[in-house]
């Protein structure tokens, strides 16, 4: 069986968030980004999946920004 984890790139839990003046969004510039917690906790199930024999492969997807993917990569490889 292979496993497809969806990984997202959201922003830091502990981050105070704050609202655009024109109330269009949130401020996200030098904010500090984190992956999704709950899509670290189904990377790391898919993982002890492989390890105990279900599963024989393990893919993590992501879209946004090429520094989105690099700190999925970091996440996926801990």
């Amino acid at each position: 069986m292979k496993i497809l984890v969806a990984v997202k790139r959201v922003i830091d839990y502990n981050v105070q968030i704050r609202v655009k003046e024109d109330g269009t969004g949130i401020v996200t510039e030098n904010v500090k980004m984190s992956t999704n917690p709950p899509d670290d906790n189904a990377i790391e199930e898919a993982v002890k999946n492989k390890e105990s024999g279900k599963a024989t492969e393990v893919v993590a997807i992501t879209i946004g920004e090429e520094k989105a993917q690099e700190k999925n990569k970091k996440s996926f490889l801990q």
